[in-house]
């Protein structure tokens, strides 16, 4: 992320059930099986989106292809969310 410009080094992850109490317009799930193997998110939700992409972390190869798998799935995220700003919320 950071050949992008974004520092996530301190983001860690967090529990969901911080967030069950809290109201949200969207919850957008990425994972490629998500859609049907991750809990139901059972908070207050607008509207719930799946938005499906591989998981460059079971890619296996030289590090060079892993690596480009890497740049390729976040190079798909990205276009995929300013999609759906564009189209959904601006």
């Amino acid at each position: 992320m950071s050949e992008v410009g974004i520092d996530i080094s301190h983001h860690i992850p967090k529990m969901v059930e911080q967030y069950l109490n809290e109201q949200w317009d969207y919850v957008i799930t990425v994972c490629g099986g998500a859609n049907e193997t991750c809990p139901t998110f059972v908070g207050k939700v607008g509207k719930r989106i799946h938005i499906g992409f591989d998981d460059p972390s079971n890619v296996v190869g030289s590090k060079e292809h892993v690596i480009s798998e890497f740049r390729r799935v976040r190079e798909d995220i990205r276009k995929a969310f300013r999609n759906f700003y564009v189209t959904h919320v601006k």
